[in-house]
């Protein structure tokens, strides 16, 4: 490519700040790979990040709950968190490719110091969340490895693309280096790299490489269907019946003069975020559901913006056995629902593995999983033979006739090798094919310079 052409100086432009046709050369080389290192660390950190988001959007009201605890108002904090996550992971990978446009290209790596600035702040920010979701949201971490089995087979697939396609530059680098312990280095982290990349399949393990898919786990509605309707009031029940759910939860609360009704939220401002408490009490705070009368609850409006007895306090459950003995004990507890030889257990989808799903179902017991939305989440629980979900989506989620992806593990074992061994095949072309390119290279560059130093000792030689 031509130094003065447009996509050149634009790439050059966007990623040193030089636009002009030839670079400063009193740049040393050991900053330009410091550069590009930085970039290609955040780059990865900021995607890992993004995945980190994305699979826990499906409890992202939890992080709006914590945020409304502490302002007293309803804001949705994750989706502001994504939307600057998604730009700052754009930034970052816009910037290795135009960097590694640069190295394909042979142009000057130069890393201007207002990215560097722009990658500090982003790891800064990064930083902050993973210490943020460490300290205040630490049950969502088992999602992380959760997400891996769902979604595990297809990040390899794409790993081994990114490094069939990264392949060229690596070989260039190790052809190009004239140090022998350059080149050594670059082999081996290629290798090691590759190695990982093409065998982590065997450590893959995924409740949807089966070959028999277990019955659709049957949908609950939590407090009816909140996407669809006001919280915990008879429409929102409606549209869950709508939706076909085997049933809808919510929880009672009991007012101040002993009349029971549907609410969630309870404790400090309890109908702070559902109802319109603060223009109809503007200088009253309520702590409690029993400082309200019923007709105080009934003047409330609960609709304008747009609650689960599945299990009794446990500590009455003795007592309800005793007086109803064929009453269903819902156990939210497994080590509990075990020595009570319970047989229905509810509980956060993150807190069973899929393993023990598959175990307690093959011994009759009914699992219910909370709260879950996506789709991807519930093709998983669906592999694993979930009996039931509770889920706000139940409009998204009864549509579902399959899960997202099923593949037996003869399939998957085929799909994976023969994707590496063609990786591989391809890697070996090119590599063959830049080899050779590179000795005629180096040839040509022999041959001229034998000419050159002939053509000027030519003058000192004697003619005939």
């Amino acid at each position: 490519m031509p130094r003065k052409s447009c996509g050149r100086v634009c790439c050059r432009g966007l990623y040193s700040c030089h636009w002009e046709t030839k670079l400063r050369e009193d740049h040393p080389g050991k900053h330009a790979c410091c550069g590009f290192s930085v970039v290609l660390l955040v780059s990865l950190l900021s995607l890992c990040w993004m995945y980190i988001c994305l699979v826990t959007f499906n409890d992202q009201e939890d992080v709006n709950w914590e945020g409304f605890k502490m302002l007293k108002r309803w804001v949705n904090f994750f989706m502001l968190g994504i939307i600057v996550s998604a730009v700052l992971t754009s930034y970052c990978v816009l910037l290795l490719l135009i960097a590694l446009f640069h190295v394909a290209i042979g142009e000057k790596l130069d890393l201007h110091w207002f990215h560097m600035i722009f990658l500090s702040l982003g790891v800064l920010f990064i930083a902050s969340g993973l210490t943020g979701i460490s300290l205040k949201w630490k049950q969502e971490w088992p999602t992380v490895p959760l997400s891996l089995q769902a979604t595990g087979p297809f990040l390899q697939f794409g790993a081994v693309v990114a490094l069939t396609l990264l392949s060229p530059l690596v070989f260039r680098c190790f052809l190009r280096s004239k140090n022998a312990g350059c080149k050594v280095l670059i082999a081996l982290v290629f290798v090691v790299i590759s190695a990982a990349i093409f065998l982590c399949p065997l450590l893959i393990h995924s409740p949807c490489l089966l070959s028999e898919l277990p019955e659709k786990p049957k949908l609950i509605g939590h407090r009816g269907a909140p996407m669809k309707a006001p919280e915990n009031t008879i429409m929102a029940f409606n549209r869950s019946v709508e939706c076909g759910v085997t049933a809808f939860e919510t929880d009672v609360q009991l007012s101040k003069d002993r009349i029971p009704f549907l609410m969630h939220d309870n404790g400090s401002d309890f109908l702070l975020r559902t109802t319109n408490v603060k223009q109809k009490f503007p200088d009253t705070h309520f702590s409690h559901s029993a400082n309200l009368t019923w007709e105080e609850l009934q003047s409330l409006n609960a609709g304008e913006w747009f609650v689960e007895i599945l299990w009794l306090p446990p500590d009455e459950r003795d007592a309800v056995s005793l007086a109803a003995p064929g009453f269903i004990q819902v156990y939210n507890n497994l080590k509990e629902m075990l020595n009570k030889r319970g047989t229905h257990l509810n509980m956060k989808y993150s807190k069973l593995s899929t393993e023990e799903i598959r175990e307690l179902r093959s011994h009759n017991k009914t699992v219910n999983l909370w709260v879950v939305n996506e789709p991807w989440l519930f093709s998983l629980l669906w592999c694993a033979g979930a009996s039931s979900v509770t889920t706000n989506s139940c409009h998204l989620l009864r549509d579902m006739e399959r899960p997202s992806w099923v593949m037996s593990p003869l399939q998957y074992r085929i799909a994976w090798t023969v994707v590496d061994a063609v990786a591989f095949l391809l890697m070996t072309a090119l590599f063959i094919v830049q080899r050779t390119t590179h000795s005629h290279s180096r040839e040509k560059e022999k041959r001229g310079d034998n000419t050159s130093a002939w053509n000027e000792l030519m003058p000192f030689l004697p003619t005939v």
